[in-house]
């Protein structure tokens, strides 16, 4: 698909590994619908950007928000074309923590609400918007992204919440691709290794390092850029459906 003038929605898009992909998207073309619970850094991101980003605040588990946020994209610049779903959370918590305590159940329920559960509520949504567009030159009417994780298929201790439901977005992939091919509608999975993102800008120089050593080769935390690197191309390749493509340089999870 050709970006020029096209209309993309990026959850989670105000920081991190979505603000990449929202900035990679407007800088070939597309205007950026950005989703998130983040007023100010949304508000900061849409000023900064320009005319052709906005800035929803939207939670995904709020599906009158979802439903509402999508609509007034669509008929704010007349469709929507790609959807870079990279919205979620990844709190850590054993099963049965060292003093005894039992993995938190609502704790455990928010995880899948947001990872898993908000990111097939927004999909639906823009999916039965995407069908409406007019196809391209070869048949195609949209381009969904999911970001799910490496701990879909390495899962550390402590991250069963989150490898559940990132392994759930791995899951649906393929099922979800199938359902809206008739449609024109290809489906991604993008499973990012350790990133160098904000979850991280707390962490000390030789934490970093060592989480780089990871990774076969390079030996170095990815980056945003390299992310969106990756969805511009999934979105430009039209024979990339139905997919999950790790991103990770190589890295297999130890245990802790």
């Amino acid at each position: 698909m050709d970006l020029n003038g096209k209309t993309a929605i990026v959850t989670g898009g105000v920081s991190g590994l979505g603000n990449g992909a929202a900035r990679r998207l407007m800088a070939h073309g597309a205007r950026v619908a950005m989703f998130d619970v983040n007023r100010d850094k949304g508000l900061a991101a849409e000023q900064e950007m320009g005319d052709n980003a906005r800035f929803f605040e939207v939670d995904v588990t709020d599906p009158e928000a979802v439903a509402a946020a999508v609509a007034a994209v669509a008929e704010l610049w007349g469709g929507v074309h790609v959807l870079v779903n990279a919205a979620g959370i990844a709190p850590a918590m054993r099963v049965v923590s060292r003093d005894g305590s039992l993995f938190d159940l609502d704790l455990f329920k928010t995880v899948i609400s947001i990872n898993l559960i908000g990111m097939f509520d927004v999909i639906r949504n823009v999916a039965g918007v995407m069908a409406r567009n007019e196809p391209d030159d070869g048949g195609e009417r949209g381009v969904i992204v999911n970001v799910a994780s490496i701990a879909a298929f390495d899962g550390q201790i402590g991250q069963a919440a989150y490898s559940a439901s990132k392994g759930g977005v791995v899951g649906m992939t393929l099922p979800i691709a199938r359902d809206l091919g008739p449609l024109g509608i290809r489906v991604m999975t993008i499973a990012p290794g350790i990133m160098d993102t904000p979850l991280l800008d707390a962490a000390p120089p030789e934490l970093k390092e060592a989480l780089g050593k990871i990774q076969v080769f390079p030996q170095r935390l990815g980056t945003a850029e390299e992310f969106a690197h990756l969805v511009h191309t999934i979105v430009e390749n039209q024979m990339l459906n139905g997919e999950v493509i790790r991103l990770d340089a190589g890295a297999r999870m130890p245990p802790k």
